[in-house]
C-alpha cells in the first residue's frame, strides 16, 4: 500500500467518523435499543469503518 493510498483511506476514516458522530448527534436513537446509533462511540466507529471502506474504492491499483 502506497503513501497516496494510505492518505486517501485515512481521509475516508476521518470523514466517516465525523459523519457517524453527526448521525448520532442529530438523528440517533432515543429508545436506546439501536445497536449502532444508541452510543456515540459505536456510531463513530461504524462511520469510520464505512468511510475507510468507501474511500478505499478510489485507491488506484498498481500497474503490473
Amino acid at each position: 500500500m502506497g503513501k497516496k493510498a494510505l492518505i486517501i483511506t485515512a481521509v475516508g476514516v476521518i470523514i466517516g467518523a465525523l459523519v457517524g458522530y453527526a448521525y448520532y448527534y442529530f438523528i440517533g436513537c432515543t429508545s436506546g435499543t439501536c445497536a449502532i446509533t444508541s452510543k456515540p462511540l459505536n456510531s463513530t466507529l461504524y462511520g469510520s469503518l464505512m468511510g475507510g471502506l468507501l474511500f478505499n474504492i478510489f485507491v488506484p491499483n498498481p500497474k503490473k
